[in-house]
């Protein structure tokens, strides 16, 4: 079976596809500072790695398999990429500055689940209305959508915080309000 060269350009495809979707899941999860998922994923990327590497190793005299072996890399850094996408783990930090600072934004983005902080701000063109919100990154596109129904001129800078301690956020979390008030605007869409 191993003889047939179509076969063996899949396996190494496959296999390296396999593989770097685990390395790049490693990092992510390193990061976010899932130490044991990370080490217990690790574990099926070294030996599917080896696998992989080696059967480039064996017919290293076709070219055909190292090109399989490379866009295998190529491909599975792509979905390594979208895994991560969609299992949107963590939490992003949004901080909005409103142009008009007598929008009740604070208050609605509080209807919706979300922990606002806000301060009045004073801008290059008149007073403003500063808000820091976090939100799980499954949300995060959400909360997009819901800023600029509310204030479309609104300036958004979004990151991730490295460590959350206390304050409102772990009691609304656990709580779900955030996913309720996303089911009642799917319900309203």
């Amino acid at each position: 079976m191993l003889d047939n060269t179509l076969v063996m350009i899949a396996i190494i495809l496959i296999v390296n596809i396999v593989y770097v979707s685990f390395f790049t899941l490693r990092m992510i999860f390193t990061l976010k500072g899932k130490r044991y998922f990370a080490a217990f994923i690790s574990t099926f990327e070294i030996l599917i790695y080896i696998i992989g590497l080696g059967l480039v190793l064996d017919n290293l005299n076709k070219i055909e398999n190292v090109i399989a072996y490379a866009v295998g890399y190529g491909i599975g850094v792509i979905v390594g990429m979208k895994i991560e996408e969609k299992l949107a783990i963590g939490y992003t930090t949004v901080n909005v500055i409103s142009s008009d600072p007598d929008i009740e934004f604070t208050k609605m983005l509080r209807d919706k689940g979300y922990g606002v902080t806000s301060w009045y701000a004073y801008g290059m063109e008149g007073d403003r209305l500063a808000m820091q919100i976090l939100t799980p990154r499954k949300y995060e596109l959400l909360l997009y959508e819901t800023i600029k129904l509310i204030d479309p001129k609104a300036f958004i800078i979004a990151y991730e915080p490295k460590q959350i301690h206390g304050g409102f956020w772990v009691k609304q979390v656990k709580k779900g309000r955030i996913r309720n008030a996303q089911e009642e605007h799917q319900e309203a869409l």
